[in-house]
């Protein structure tokens, strides 16, 4: 996240079954926070956190947050596309894609 409001890249494009890793490489906190309505209906959510729905993530922000040098990864199964976000930064517009082949 070289300037610190953003995901690097902000689109990535992975192969179903691919994982993918964010390492927070600021000094500020971030989540990785998956939009729920907008995953494919069969996906699975995800959220730093490990939090089960976009709901949870929001409401206990700080269990989820990562500090600078710590990692989250998921496993993308269903191919589609994911958008993500940064709760403490979606208004600075930090938010993300994954797309799944």
């Amino acid at each position: 996240m070289p300037d610190n409001l953003s995901f690097e890249p902000k689109t990535a494009t992975i192969d179903s079954g691919g994982t993918v890793t964010w390492t927070n490489e600021s000094d500020i906190r971030h989540t990785v926070t998956a939009y729920e309505d907008e995953t494919p209906d069969e996906a699975a959510y995800f959220a730093s956190g490990g939090f089960e729905s976009e709901r949870a993530a929001r409401n206990r922000v700080t269990e989820g947050l990562l500090a600078s040098g710590e990692k989250y990864e998921h496993t993308f199964d269903q191919p589609g596309t994911y958008r993500y976000f940064c709760i403490p930064h979606e208004s600075s517009g930090m938010v993300g894609t994954v797309r799944v082949e």
